[in-house]
């Protein structure tokens, strides 16, 4: 799919405004750059988020890996990413602070500045506002970063919410790959041959092997795809669901292998009518 033209003009920037990008919230909220609009030095990514239940736009990685903490979150109630700094402001800023306002260099247009994550949730009762921007670590020592980050940072301290940055250092491989792995099983659309109409079947019969079996976890879920005389791979997808939902917790921090035994990886299993279960 072909981006389109990347030069920023006034007109283009009123008509991104007149598209309402970088406005509503959860659902509605459209980002102020997609993939498509502009290029970028990583790859990237469209992901359905849980969070949000839209298409979120990353363009790098990073930006992707770190979403899938936030997705994963028990605290975040909205992710907003590629969020448009107001330009007045930042134009003020950086005028106050002697630092050159980014623009582009062909049509000498100041752009519009973006924070890639703009996020709302609720810790202990209490309702949180925080912007983190993400940044390679090896990339932190460019001045002309710097700078840019400078002008980031006091637009949002004059707006009393916390930003920061975010490197890969912050950001737990192991912990965002288990993520990625059961990430696209949370919703149900008959994939598999697991939908709404036969998932708590199929979920309370898995749930009793992983706690009573001493077995490997592929050698349960083979056999019950060959006991139901469902599709190979059809409980490997129930297991990805109740893990996304968190009905089956694992250790987020070790890899999951799938040959190992129930009881090296999971920690507890939530059941309709009975405590949880742990199991190790």
């Amino acid at each position: 799919m072909p981006k389109r033209g990347t030069v920023w003009t006034e007109d283009k920037i009123n008509r991104y405004l007149k598209e309402g990008r970088g406005q509503g919230e959860g659902s509605k909220y459209a980002p102020w750059l997609t993939i498509r609009d502009f290029p970028s030095s990583g790859r990237v990514s469209r992901v359905h988020g849980w969070t949000t239940n839209r298409i979120h736009h990353f363009m790098s990685d990073l930006e992707t890996n770190y979403f899938y903490l936030l997705d994963w979150s028990d605290y975040i109630t909205d992710i907003r990413e590629q969020f448009p700094l107001d330009r007045e402001i930042t134009l003020r800023i950086a005028e106050t602070k002697g630092i050159k306002h980014p623009i582009d260099t062909k049509s000498q247009t100041p752009v519009v500045m973006t924070s890639d994550f703009l996020l709302s949730g609720y810790r202990n009762g209490k309702e949180f506002v925080v912007v983190r921007t993400i940044k390679p670590s090896d990339k932190l020592d460019n001045p002309r970063t710097i700078a840019k980050f400078e002008i980031e940072r006091a637009y949002w301290e004059e707006k009393g919410i916390n930003w920061g940055i975010v490197t890969e250092k912050e950001i737990p491989k192991t912990f965002v790959n288990n993520v990625k792995w059961v990430h696209q099983a949370l919703r149900l659309d008959g994939s598999h041959g697991v939908d709404s109409g036969n998932i708590t079947i199929y979920s309370d019969r898995l749930k009793r092997h992983l706690l009573n079996d001493k077995c490997s976890m592929r050698t349960i879920l083979n056999r019950l795809d060959e006991e139901t005389n469902a599709p190979a791979g059809t409980f490997l997808f129930v297991l990805k669901h109740l893990i996304a939902t968190k009905e089956v917790a694992i250790k987020m921090n070790d890899k999951f292998v799938i040959k190992n035994r129930p009881q090296d990886m999971i920690e507890n299993i939530k059941f309709a009518v009975e405590e949880e279960k742990t199991i190790i």
